[in-house]
């Protein structure tokens, strides 16, 4: 019995005209493919947003129909090691390339993760490997790859994707799927995926197992994420000091959308800027958020820290 792919990967694109967003980038790549040469590069920016999607679309563009042999993806969150850059990598930077391209790639995807051993290791093999084998690192934090590193390579810093990229992406899944999408669902879809494309994808995809008419009531469900105004609502009932239907709105939240505390922390540190109250009271609410937020990291009792951060605000509200 044969499976369709996820749609992250079903709907990735194959080569550097189907990528959306990431225009600047995009083009420096192209130009790359023209020349039929590239520098070490480094993929910098937050997860979901086209890093290992560029690398896998320029590696097609340029080998062509030889690109397995011509291109490595190692992820380095599972294979980290100094014994994997002595090995593996090693190995496959030494051999000749196949393709009628004078080099081959490596991608180390995830490298922040590398540790610095590997790290070191690798500044080595990159210098005397340089004229047969290209490396492109891609890492969400670029402050862990090492100064050496990033001084042999180009740095790329990919942006979050924007509102009108998102929306291009999930009309040509709707029309691929002939998936029914409601505007408030596009809206949510955005929302709960805060830039990163792969989240966005795969909550469509979970929306769209149960039908193909798909509302934002399904979207934040699939997602276990409380719609934006309900959020607010229960901020503005602990600001006007109703700490009794605050904590009542609390447990609505947290049981019909299946949330978790730091979940619901999240969220509400994301609407604090939309409240009605002053900036100062918006610093102090901040504040106590950063304050519960350590103590849930540290283990404290979920429930016990969002019913005392309702109180604080509710002590703020009182102050305004």
């Amino acid at each position: 019995m044969e499976f369709d792919l996820p749609w992250t990967e079903k709907y990735r694109p194959k080569t550097l005209d189907d990528v959306i967003g990431q225009a600047d980038i995009v083009e420096r790549m192209k130009a790359y493919v023209k020349t039929r040469n590239i520098p070490h590069m480094l993929f910098a920016g937050p997860a979901g947003i086209g890093k290992t999607t560029v690398a896998l679309a320029l590696a097609r563009d340029l080998f062509k129909d030889n690109v397995g042999g011509s291109f490595l993806e190692l992820n380095a969150s599972d294979e980290r090691g100094i014994d994997v850059v002595r090995g593996r990598i090693k190995d496959f930077a030494r051999t000749l390339p196949l393709a009628d391209v004078p080099f081959k790639i490596i991608l180390l995807d995830e490298a922040d993760a590398l540790t610095p051993d590997a790290q070191h290791a690798l500044r080595r093999t990159m210098e005397l490997f340089s004229g047969a084998t290209r490396f492109i690192f891609s890492a969400n934090y670029s402050s862990k790859i090492i100064e050496p590193l990033q001084s042999r390579c180009a740095v790329f810093r990919f942006k979050p994707l924007t509102e009108h990229d998102m929306k291009e992406m999930v009309k040509r899944i709707a029309k691929a799927e002939k998936i029914e999408l409601h505007d408030e669902a596009v809206e949510a879809l955005i929302y709960i995926s805060e830039g990163d494309m792969r989240k966005l994808i795969n909550a469509l995809q979970g929306a769209a197992a149960s039908g193909k008419k798909i509302t934002k009531e399904n979207i934040f469900k699939i997602s276990s994420r409380a719609k934006p105004e309900e959020i607010r609502e229960m901020l503005a009932l602990a600001l006007k000091g109703n700490f009794i239907e605050a904590r009542n709105k609390l447990d609505n939240v947290m049981v019909n959308y299946g949330m978790g505390g730091e979940d619901v922390l999240l969220q509400i540190y994301r609407e604090v800027t939309s409240l009605d109250i002053p900036d100062k009271a918006k610093v102090n609410l901040v504040d106590r958020i950063g304050e519960y937020n350590f103590r849930m990291v540290e283990g404290a009792n979920e429930r016990i820290q969002l019913e005392a951060l309702l109180a604080q605000i509710m002590l703020i509200g009182c102050e305004k």
